[in-house]
C-alpha cells in the first residue's frame, strides 16, 4: 500500500512508519522541515506547509493518509499552550483538506488522530463509541472541535476514522517514562486518589490498530484505542512497581499535582474508563490486552 503520514516524527507516527516500512508499504512523511529523499527503501520525506511546497504531486493515489499532527498537550495549559494545541489541529486539518481536494485520485481512507479525552472525566460511567455526549473540560472541548473540523474532509467522499487514543504506553515517548521515573528512585506511589481509571493501549497495539482501520473498509468514525481492560490508578501503580521490582509505597497529593502542572494535572488526578468496543466488535485481537504483559513487555524485552 501507499500511505501517507502527517505528523510521521512523533512517537505513534515513527512506530507506524517504522512497521510499515518494514511491512514493505510505501510511505510519505510529510515534514516542515527542509528534510527531502528517502528515509529507507521505502520511506521518504515530503515537505509540506511551507511556501512553494507542492505535496499533493506525490500524493495521489494514496490507500490511506493517516494525520497525527498536533502539538503536544504535555506541557502546562496556558491561554497562549491552549490556542497552540487547538489551532495546531484544526489548521492542519484545513490543510490536509485543500491537499485533498486537489488530487485527482483521492486516498481510500482518512485515518485521523483524536483522544478518548472526549467524554470528559468519570469514576463511574463506562465509555463506548456510543457515548455520544461530550465533557466539559478544555480537553473535551478540543477532541469535539478537532472531530468536527474532519467532517469536511468525509464530505469529500473518503472514509474517515477517528482514532480516540487513550494513554499510549511507550518505554522512550508520552506518559509511561515519567510515571515510572519516581519508582526508579524507590519513591513511587499512587497519584492521586487512586480511584481514578486509566484507560490505556501499548504501542504496538496502536501501530496494529491503525493498520486494522485502513484495511477494513467498515470501520468509519469514532474508534476508542484503548486495551480491553482499563485500570484503576492504584493497580496501574502496583503492576508498575511489580514489574520493574521497585517499591509501592510514597502517595502523590492531589493538590501537588495541581501546584505544579495547573489544569493540566486532570490527565492524571482524573481519568475515565473507555472501552474499544468498535475495535473487538470488527474482529480487531489486541497483542496486548493486559497491562501486566504490556509493561514486562516494555521494560523487560
Amino acid at each position: 500500500m501507499k500511505i501517507a503520514i502527517a505528523g510521521g516524527t512523533g512517537l505513534v507516527g515513527k512506530a507506524l512508519s517504522n512497521s510499515l516500512s518494514k511491512k514493505g508499504h510505501t510511505v510519505l512523511v510529510l515534514t516542515r522541515s527542509d528534510s527531502r529523499g528517502s528515509i529507507s527503501d521505502n520511506t521518504r520525506y515530503v515537505p509540506w506547509l511551507n511556501k512553494g511546497n507542492q505535496p499533493e504531486k506525490e500524493l495521489e493515489d494514496l490507500d490511506a493518509l493517516v494525520n497525527l499532527a498536533g502539538s503536544t498537550i504535555n506541557s502546562r495549559w496556558t491561554d497562549k499552550g491552549k490556542e497552540l494545541i487547538v489551532n495546531s489541529r484544526l489548521n492542519t486539518v484545513d490543510e490536509l483538506a485543500k491537499i485533498i481536494q486537489n488530487l485527482n485520485i483521492k486516498p481510500k481512507v482518512f485515518i485521523n488522530a483524536s483522544a478518548i479525552g472526549f467524554y470528559g472525566t468519570s469514576e463511574n460511567q463506562i465509555y463506548t463509541e456510543e457515548s455520544t455526549k461530550p465533557g466539559t473540560d478544555f480537553l473535551a472541548d478540543t477532541v469535539v472541535k478537532w472531530e468536527s473540523a474532519v467532517k469536511q474532509i468525509e464530505d469529500l467522499g473518503l472514509r474517515t476514522v477517528l482514532c480516540r487514543f487513550g494513554v499510549i504506553l511507550d518505554a522512550k515517548e508520552g506518559a509511561l517514562p515519567r510515571v515510572a521515573l519516581p519508582y526508579r528512585f524507590f519513591i513511587g506511589g499512587t497519584i492521586g486518589n487512586g480511584q481514578q481509571w486509566l484507560s490505556w493501549i501499548h504501542i504496538n497495539d496502536v501501530v496494529r490498530g491503525i493498520l486494522f482501520a485502513i484495511e477494513n473498509s467498515e470501520l468509519t468514525g469514532p474508534v476508542n484505542f484503548t486495551a480491553p481492560e482499563p485500570i484503576k490508578m492504584k493497580d496501574f501503580g502496583k503492576t508498575l512497581s511489580h514489574v520493574i521490582h521497585r517499591p509501592h509505597w510514597l502517595p502523590v497529593p492531589s493538590f501537588a499535582l495541581r501546584l505544579l502542572l495547573g489544569e493540566m494535572s486532570l490527565l492524571v488526578l482524573e481519568g475515565q474508563k473507555v472501552l474499544p468496543s468498535k475495535l473487538l466488535n470488527h474482529g480487531f485481537s489486541f497483542q496486548y490486552p493486559h497491562l501486566d504483559a504490556a509493561l514486562e513487555e516494555i521494560f523487560n524485552k
